[in-house]
């Protein structure tokens, strides 16, 4: 008696899910012949198995299933894949890698085969300057640029006077800005305490920023000079100048003591509307205010 095997029932008993069946079917399929990936219906069913499983993958990488089946493809022809302890190891790792470098492809508008190469890789998506609300010279840094004006390339008082001259220059200033403070309504004492400190700070820190935020967190050295916040804070920037590098060329950015320095008298500080305004409102009236 002759008993006759069905070859569809021979493969439906193959369990490609477990790595002993598909590596049986890829050597099956491999020793078939090219046809046999076409004809073969455990085949079919194979690569079916395949979209089922690498489908959240490449959802992941926002690539189409079948981009992840032909990775898996690819890699059930190797040789290394056949022979493999594990296949479905090997042919996940080869469609995570795929699925990557397929991604930066298409962000970076290149081809598969260049977004391996880590020169090319290394680079950032391109961006339309449409993609952000923010308009492009308001964050990127290489449009942060400032004009260099002639009373920035200027020497400073001190680069080009004497030792002896140029101290005498920064006590007439100091001199100039106590009075000034005395025309304002601001208590004698009060001012030339306030104005001697500041300069000291000055000397010791070597530049009006450094200074400045120095002194804007010295809160013992308000109390000592029995100043409210508000009043100290309107005398440093009027002092020293406000640290805004949109202000560096102006005078609200120089301060008085640099713009007596510069030249400046107390007449053309007193024309000064916004300069005189803002201490005026600042003066202390005695009581300590604001702590």
């Amino acid at each position: 008696m002759t008993t006759t095997t069905n070859p569809s029932t021979e493969s439906s008993r193959e369990d490609f899910t477990t790595s002993e069946g598909l590596r049986a079917l890829l050597h099956r399929l491999n020793s078939g012949g090219e046809d046999a990936w076409v004809h073969d219906p455990v085949a079919r069913d194979l690569m079916e198995f395949a979209a089922d499983k690498y489908k959240a993958l490449a959802r992941k990488h926002r690539l189409d299933t079948w981009e992840a089946v032909a990775a898996a493809f690819d890699a059930m022809q190797n040789r290394s894949t056949r022979e493999a302890n594990d296949p479905w190891a090997i042919i996940t790792h080869a469609v995570r890698i795929t699925c990557i470098y397929e991604e930066r492809a298409q962000g970076l508008l290149c081809s598969v085969h260049q977004a391996r190469r880590s020169h090319v890789s290394a680079f950032h998506d391109p961006e339309r300057f449409s993609d952000r609300e923010t308009a492009l010279s308001d964050y990127h840094p290489a449009f942060h640029v400032t004009d260099n004006l002639p009373s920035d390339t200027e020497p400073e008082p001190h680069d080009v006077l004497g030792s002896a001259q140029a101290c005498m220059l920064a006590t007439s200033a100091a001199e100039d800005a106590i009075a000034l403070l005395g025309l304002l309504d601001w208590p004698a004492d009060v001012a030339r305490a306030s104005v001697e400190h500041v300069c000291g700070a000055l000397t010791k820190a070597g530049t009006r920023q450094s200074a400045y935020e120095s002194l804007r967190r010295d809160r013992h050295a308000r109390v000592l000079l029995d100043l409210p916040r508000r009043s100290w804070s309107a005398l440093l920037r009027a002092l020293l100048g406000n640290p805004h590098p949109a202000y560096a060329s102006t005078g609200a950015g120089r301060g008085i003591l640099l713009r007596l320095l510069l030249g400046e008298t107390l007449e053309l500080l007193l024309r000064d509307d916004d300069l005189i305004l803002a201490l005026a409102l600042a003066a202390p009236t005695g009581n300590g205010g604001d702590r």
